[in-house]
């Protein structure tokens, strides 16, 4: 297998106005390895260099969903050594996730082409969603309302 390269991520946990939270289902997922295939997620995307994180999660939701949203907090940070992500096409990636919280303040839900799927869906459905182990960790620490962030 190649060596992993590292990749800075960010997931963002968006409710509506009844408190549904918003999942997608990627493109890019449908390459990826792991267990549940094309799997639910958090919206997310990969940080460029010349953009601050909050900035990512603000920009990318926007593009991607039609949603505009301001950034309230932080879930946490998440990161396993252990947890390579390896693509069919070659890539290998190990990432580094900052979560966000965030509050929609606008817009209407839109597929953009990177996405099959994006709903709002309430939080006790999430257990019955296909989703990685990673995702539900993110969400679960969400929906907690912890008074600090995750840091692991």
């Amino acid at each position: 297998m190649p060596r992993p390269l590292p990749v800075v991520a960010r997931a963002l946990p968006v409710r509506d106005l009844l408190g549904k939270l918003s999942t997608e289902r990627r493109h890019a997922l449908g390459r990826q390895r792991h267990p549940t295939g094309r799997a639910l997620s958090l919206r997310r995307d990969d940080q460029q260099l010349t953009d601050s994180l909050p900035g990512t999660a603000v920009r990318e939701v926007k593009e991607e969903t039609g949603l505009d949203v301001e950034i309230t907090g932080l879930v946490g940070t998440y990161t396993d050594p252990r947890h390579v992500i390896a693509y069919s096409d070659g890539e290998v990636r190990r990432q580094f996730n900052v979560c966000f919280t965030a509050r929609m303040v606008g817009g209407q839900l839109a597929i953009s082409d990177e996405s099959t799927e994006l709903r709002f869906v309430q939080p006790e459905e999430m257990d019955q969603l296909p989703m990685h182990h990673t995702q539900r960790l993110r969400i679960r620490h969400f929906l907690e309302h912890r008074e600090r962030p995750y840091l692991g």
